[in-house]
């Protein structure tokens, strides 16, 4: 096979990076990004490696079942998206795919209760958070999307995935940008200052706060724009300044100044009242993620009775839409504003049975477990890394009766599920959760019984 030849093939699977998968008669598997499973299409081959190809869409012979209008103008050359090419349907058959796959090939799990897999009821302008990367192209300010696997702005502020609402404010911000005269950063030579605009939204409250992030303090030149912002747009509660020097691919620094309104926006999740600042941790579809939870809570099983570990605990919206049917919980989170967070979220809501504590999730466990403290009940969160050896073993010292795991990454999260069956758990169910419409991403939820 050699780049630029052409192959008829039929896409068979589907990659989450948006990928199809199909072959060539020689055996030969290719990825072609835009396609559909059941596609059968004439292919250009761009890469090559010894056993796999890159190619793209020469033209579609017969096209899938599943294709569907992306009704967006961008979703070809933006990042964000994965799957806007094909029905929301297939994406949930795919997803849902993902994960039995993981638990029944990493995991080696072939008995488990696979529940079916909770979809968005709108896949469309569930976001209550974005984040804009501002760039300057003929010498004005735009904001947009980075390209895919690139740091190219694709210039465009009505992303499908956000409310409307956040395009209005995001395309004012710029004009306001350029009208002051305000420089977009430029990664590469370090010049200009503003680096991103950040949106977020409480999803019941509809409380809204706009974060600039920028190089350096310009307090001074951002205050018109605040106050400009928040006369236009009613529901701004807060305008923030939010100051990161770094040469660094992280959109956050560390330094917050409030310019206009309050510290903080006001959202309720899972019932409970959360404050939200431009650093907190946060599920950004607010509606699914009480689905989430609700699942995690129902695997749990708590009769009012039982300890509660919550590990991973961000800033504790988890642990504490279980409070209240738990005798104490007790989290930990390595990011302290996360824990501060949780200590504030817990106190709100009149909580006193739940404790907040900084430090990594294995060396708490672990001290948990030479203390001899034994929770009934473990809810784990990890990043998508998974979980590391000393946080397992550390549980399977203390052994609670359950161990309930929410993953964003299903290889992981089957991973460690095999680890902790192959010490005294029994994995039970498995449920998907589509938190993230449209992209690559899929969550689950898993619950482990200790065994006899």
């Amino acid at each position: 096979m050699k780049k630029n030849e052409f192959y008829t093939i039929t896409i068979t699977g589907m990659t989450a990076e948006g990928n199809g998968v199909g072959r060539t008669d020689g055996g030969m598997a290719v990825f072609v990004p835009l396609t559909a499973v059941g596609d059968v299409i004439s292919c250009k081959i761009v890469k090559t490696a010894k056993t796999y190809a890159y190619g793209i869409i020469d033209r579609i012979i017969s096209p899938s079942p599943d294709r569907a209008e992306s009704g967006c103008p961008v979703s070809a050359k933006c990042g964000g998206c994965t799957f806007r090419h094909i029905s929301y349907e297939a994406e949930l058959k795919i997803k849902d795919g993902f994960v039995r796959d993981a638990f029944e090939r990493i995991g080696g799990f072939k008995d488990v209760c696979f529940e079916e897999i909770c979809g968005c009821s709108d896949p469309d302008r569930y976001r209550n958070k974005a984040q804009y990367p501002v760039a300057e192209i003929d010498g004005q300010a735009v904001c947009g999307f980075y390209s895919k696997r690139s740091h190219r702005v694709v210039p465009f502020t009505d992303c499908m995935l956000q409310p409307k609402i956040f395009s209005d404010i995001a395309a004012r911000c710029i004009s306001l940008i350029n009208e002051f005269g305000l420089k977009a950063y430029n990664e590469e030579s370090g010049e200009g200052i503003i680096r991103h605009i950040y949106i977020r939204r409480g999803f019941h409250s509809g409380e809204i706060m706009v974060c600039f992030v920028v190089k350096q303090d310009i307090r001074k030149s951002l205050a018109p724009i605040a106050d400009r912002l928040a006369v236009e747009f009613g529901d701004i509660k807060s305008v923030v300044m939010n100051v990161n020097p770094k040469n660094t691919n992280v959109i956050l620094g560390s330094k917050n100044v409030t310019l206009r309104g309050g510290d903080f926006i006001v959202d309720t999740l899972c019932g409970n009242r959360i404050e939200l600042s431009p650093m907190s941790f946060y599920q950004v579809n607010t509606e699914q993620a009480e689905r989430l939870y609700g699942c995690a809570k129902e695997y749990a099983a708590l009769t009012g009775k039982e300890t509660l570990l919550d590990l991973y605990c961000g800033a504790g919206t988890i642990g504490l839409s279980m409070a209240d049917h738990a005798k104490k919980v007790i989290g930990c989170e390595i990011v302290p504003e996360a824990i501060e967070n949780a200590k504030k979220n817990a106190a709100a809501n009149g909580y006193g049975n739940a404790e907040f504590f900084c430090g990594d999730a294995g060396e708490f466990a672990a001290r948990l477990a030479d203390d001899g403290i034994k929770p009934d009940i473990a809810v784990i969160d990890p990043p998508r890394k998974g979980c590391d050896r000393l946080t397992l073993d550390s549980l399977i010292k203390m052994s609670p009766e359950r161990i309930v795991m929410i993953s964003c990454n299903p290889a992981t999260a089957a991973r460690d599920a095999k680890y902790l069956c192959e010490n005294g758990y029994e994995l039970k169910k498995v449920r998907a959760f589509d938190l993230f419409g449209r992209t690559g991403h899929v969550e689950c939820v898993s619950v482990m019984t200790k065994g006899v």
